[in-house]
């Protein structure tokens, strides 16, 4: 018998065979119910949607934002109006008590605490987000072009990011708050900005790197795709999400930097303005007398940031390859 004949007498499949049979297993397969290919993004939302974890961070964060943007029609009074300063005595050491009206009593000067608080919310969300965006756009700018170009620009760039990330990071934002003549609200996004531009850098850079030898960019090369091309369309658009998983978790440090800030005095000094992190640092004089005045910004300042801790890491772990079920 022929060597061309396999023993059962028939021949080999031909390479245009195997090729029809593995299509039809592949269109097969991909008809099933459920075992199409979803994207990461796809992968990830069908894991957060049933982490108890990510879904509390979430409502924390939704209930936040509502708050922050209805409190001036949440507000039942007038967050500067002194409207229980009768009630005020320096003498006795004594405060508004909660009232009929009043849920939360007054603060030192007779203005009603919830109303407060509720006003407050607003500048803290202002001051996270706005503090975090500006620290994402300089640490996109230079993890960007450390990871791009490489050389000695990486270099330098990474030398001025490892001493910027040698201080502590609120010693570093109160060095730079104090820098200022007059403390105010820019002030301390900006100081709590800048800290946060280190951290952003460098974790970019270094997914960045991890693209630079990455199968497609590669290809892209050989191809003769241009390096601003490859940079701008397969490097950093790949490279993103890490940093937005971060940015989740920075969001809960900025507020309790730019509340740290306040505390210290680094922040807005016009009290008509209430901040979370101003009315903790207004009730340091009477905290032994009326802790009160301090608990409810504290505990507002400590919620926001779990909320805002518990989605990020809940992003972090199902963004992660090594999670995928």
């Amino acid at each position: 018998m022929s060597g061309s004949v396999s023993r059962s007498g028939s021949r080999p499949p031909t390479l245009g065979g195997r090729k029809e049979r593995l299509d039809a297993l592949a269109a097969t397969a991909a008809d099933g119910p459920g075992d199409a290919g979803v994207s990461l993004a796809a992968s990830a939302w069908r894991r957060l949607r049933r982490n108890p974890v990510f879904l509390l961070g979430a409502a924390i964060i939704v209930l936040f934002v509502v708050v922050a943007l209805l409190s001036p029609w949440l507000a039942a009074h007038d967050p500067t109006a002194r409207l229980l300063e009768g009630q005020v005595s320096r003498a006795r050491n004594e405060i508004p008590a909660a009232q009929e009206g009043f849920p939360l009593g007054g603060d030192q000067v007779g203005r009603d605490l919830l109303s407060r608080l509720l006003v407050g919310s607003q500048q803290t969300l202002m001051v996270g987000v706005f503090a975090t965006v500006i620290g994402l756009a300089g640490g996109l700018l230079l993890g960007t072009v450390a990871g791009a170009l490489g050389g000695w620009v990486d270099s330098l760039v990474m030398r001025v990011v490892d001493v910027m990330l040698s201080i502590p990071s609120l010693l570093l934002a109160f060095s730079i708050g104090a820098l200022f003549p007059s403390p105010s609200q820019f002030t301390v996004i900006l100081a709590v900005a800048t800290v946060q531009i280190p951290i952003f850098a460098r974790l970019l850079r270094g997914s960045m790197l991890a693209q630079r030898g990455s199968d497609h960019v590669l290809a892209a090369r050989a191809l003769g795709v241009r390096p601003r091309a490859i940079v701008f369309r397969h490097m950093l658009p790949n490279s993103l999400g890490p940093v937005i998983v971060q940015a989740t978790l920075v969001l809960a440090v900025a507020i309790i930097d730019a509340a740290a800030l306040s505390f210290l005095g680094l922040g807005n000094p016009d009290d008509s303005i209430p901040e979370w992190g101003q009315m903790l640092g207004g009730a340091q004089n009477v905290i032994d007398s009326h802790p009160n005045l301090a608990f409810w910004p504290a505990g507002c300042i400590i919620i926001v940031a779990l909320g805002f801790t518990l989605v990020g890491e809940s992003l972090r772990d199902a963004l992660d390859p090594k999670n995928r079920r």
